[in-house]
């Protein structure tokens, strides 16, 4: 049976829905934007680039390969991208063995003092790394491993560990101690507990720790600049910067082009876990 005020409702979520459609649109198009500049870029002749005259979002004249042809041959892109996959990988594993325990360990910690301890190690995080790079270059120095990536491996997870173990307490302290409790009873040991059955439900929060600590170390320079000298063991932040940006000369199509590359993998690993930390975000808001 009809109601004289259903049109009047249909009408209202006809537009809530358009509403919608038309916010998520507008976010879609602000986030992708920089990945469409970035590729339009990449494949501009110079000409096009810097001429002022022409529309800097279309291609006004053909595209060409030529900077990603410079990118590969004049530089070590491809090197440096090895570089810090490598540099990358032994930096996660390091934050992961040294903050997964940790994290755990304070969010168990009753009292006070786990709460002021990961305040503690958090604020470590919030120290500028120009005040730090002077004091691990002696160490650096004193180790022998001057223009080594193991002087980075040993460095980065100065910053990475504290903001680390900071975020893996609020994931573990959701997941209820009566499950632990429960495991324990069952036979198993508080370590078999915590491997078994915490570091499952909170592997969203350690997946975010991955990604977290692949950004920084790809996109780190300070560290990278002061203790690489040679080219060939550069990141690829430091790398890039350095030889495609040659006084005030900017290849700006070669470093669109290296962006591109570096940035789309991991937008793409976003992506593909964002259901993961959502889930690992809301846990325990519903028991």
């Amino acid at each position: 049976m009809r109601t004289a005020g259903t049109p009047g409702i249909t009408l209202k979520r006809q537009l809530a829905r358009i509403g919608h459609v038309a916010l998520l649109l507008a976010f879609v198009v602000f986030l992708a934007f920089p990945f469409y500049w970035m590729l339009v870029t990449t494949f501009k002749e110079t000409t096009d680039l810097l001429n002022v005259g022409n529309d800097p979002f279309l291609f006004n004249a053909p595209p060409t390969l030529d900077n990603l042809r410079m990118l590969f041959r004049e530089t070590e892109f491809g090197r440096w991208v090895l570089n810090t996959i490598l540099v990358g990988v032994l930096v996660v594993a390091v934050t992961v063995l040294l903050s997964v325990p940790a994290g755990y360990a304070l969010a168990r910690l009753t009292g006070r003092w786990g709460s002021r301890l990961g305040i503690a190690i958090f604020l470590t995080y919030l120290v500028p790394p120009t005040l730090l790079f002077i004091p691990f270059s002696r160490i650096v120095a004193g180790l022998g491993l001057q223009d080594s990536m193991w002087s980075l491996v040993l460095v980065y997870p100065s910053f990475t560990v504290p903001f680390s173990i900071w975020l893996l307490m609020g994931f573990f302290k959701a997941v209820p101690r009566d499950i632990e409790d429960a495991a324990m009873v069952d036979g198993l040991s508080r370590f078999g507990a915590f491997l078994k059955v915490v570091v499952p439900i909170s592997s969203a929060g350690i997946l975010t720790v991955v990604i977290f600590t692949l950004t920084l170390v790809m996109q780190e320079f300070v560290y990278g600049l002061t203790f690489i000298t040679s080219s060939s063991n550069y990141t690829v932040s430091v790398g890039v910067p350095t030889f495609l940006v040659r006084g005030d000369v900017y290849f700006w199509g070669s470093l669109m082009g290296a962006c591109l590359i570096v940035s789309v993998p991991i937008a793409i690993l976003y992506n593909f876990f964002v259901d993961r930390f959502v889930a690992g975000f809301t846990v325990g808001a519903i028991k």
